[in-house]
């Protein structure tokens, strides 16, 4: 680092010069402290491994229907940069490699050469099948695995490895924010709309536990007809499915948007819709501007040139939870780092009005869910007035007593 001082003794008083010596001492001493300070720390050098089995891309009624191809890698790049920005002051240098394969390809196989390597850290973006096996593999033990890919609940109740955290909430937390919610609003009778394919039917069953917890009450439930064009017929076969007993919201299950959209100003009764389409729960949104997260949208949009999704914001959160739990150690020992995680010590600044934290139980990432439309944010649950004896966040998703981990 190198200062210079152009010193003009006939325009400068002797104070004045006095004054701008001293200034310099200053910052040549403060230098010289963080030089000898990042020399103490010595460098750090962190491979964190980004694994990605790329989804079936499945047919829908409408062409608009494109989700964008690199989500939850954009995320990840912006938690790397946001990792080593931090880390430039400490002597910690995170390294980034990314392993994307196929949908058709052979997941097995990759997977396991993802466990094999060097890194100690694994970020997946990918269905719940490929996060089920990797955490059981034998070589994923000493490795610590993120999931920000499936939001599958049994990859909660029932899997409890050590190991492994999810950033990516899951569909009880989507659809436990999504009833507080009605239920605060008093639109407690429900007529729940799923689709047929097999995401479809396990929101469905997420809606069905929620209402059931908040008692809200399902008055009509129906599957989507599989054969209608609505591009064309949405005003006449709508209101014809969404007939029924009176309800108060419609609340539509259709992972993959295939129908859902057409179902918005066409039921039977006029009614809010909520679920997948209308006002929905998700991880993030590009609506999300409170408490800093418009800095954060502006920087991804930078790197990613497009918003900032679930799957972008669950990928972001693992990489910087990782970069916390170092900068906070001072080592990327897994063991240390997995603890760290796992403790009461470890919060995260998640851009969402609470500090952020994992469940010791499950490794859920605890967090507020935003409540959205197209161009704006509704609500943020959890919901005032829904308590629990540790924190409010825990009323979203599967509390210690509902899974079988930590007993």
């Amino acid at each position: 680092m190198i200062f210079k001082l152009y010193l003009w003794a006939p325009c400068w008083p002797a104070r004045s010069v006095g004054l701008h010596l001293l200034v310099l001492l200053g910052l040549l001493s403060s230098a010289a402290a963080g030089k000898a300070a990042g020399a103490q720390s010595g460098r750090l050098s962190v491979e964190i491994q980004y694994f990605e089995v790329k989804r079936p891309l499945r047919p829908t009624l409408s062409n608009l229907v494109r989700p964008p191809v690199d989500r939850g890698l954009q995320g990840a790049r912006l938690g790397i940069h946001d990792n080593n920005s931090t880390g430039r002051f400490l002597g910690h240098h995170y390294r980034f490699a990314t392993r994307i394969i196929p949908a058709e390809a052979d997941w097995r196989s990759a997977a396991r050469e993802v466990l094999a390597g060097p890194a100690s850290f694994v970020v997946i973006n990918a269905p719940a099948p490929v996060v089920r096996m990797m955490a059981r593999d034998p070589a994923a033990k000493g490795k610590i695995l993120i999931n920000t890919g499936s939001g599958d609940d049994d990859l909660r109740r029932t899997l409890c490895a050590p190991g492994l955290f999810h950033t990516l909430p899951s569909r009880a937390m989507r659809a436990d924010a999504l009833l507080q919610f009605l239920v605060k609003r008093r639109w407690t009778r429900l007529f729940l709309v799923a689709g047929r394919r097999p995401g479809d039917a396990k929101f469905a069953a997420s809606l069905k536990r929620a209402a059931a917890k908040f008692r809200a009450r399902l008055v009509a439930g129906k599957t989507w007809i599989g054969d209608a064009d609505l591009r064309r017929n949405a005003a006449r076969e709508a209101p014809r499915f969404t007939q029924g007993p009176d309800y108060d919201a419609l609340i539509v299950a259709d992972e993959d948007r295939d129908f859902g959209q057409y179902l918005l100003y066409n039921t039977w009764l006029p009614r809010p819709v909520a679920g997948s389409v209308g006002l929905q729960p998700v991880a993030w949104s590009p609506v999300v501007e409170q408490w800093g997260a418009a800095q954060l949208q502006r920087r991804f949009r930078k790197i990613a040139r497009r918003g900032m999704t679930s799957l972008d914001y669950a990928a972001w959160a693992a990489v910087r939870s990782i970069g916390e739990a170092i900068t906070r150690l001072k080592t990327a020992e897994p063991g240390k780092v997995r603890a760290f995680l796992h403790s009461e010590k470890f919060a995260l600044a998640g851009f969402k009005g609470r500090k952020l934290s994992f469940r010791s139980w499950n490794g859920q990432l605890r967090q507020p869910i935003p409540l959205v439309h197209e161009t704006a944010v509704v609500a943020v649950a959890p919901i005032a007035g829904y308590l629990h004896r540790l924190t409010e966040l825990d009323t979203l998703g599967f509390d210690r007593r509902e899974t079988e981990c930590g007993h």
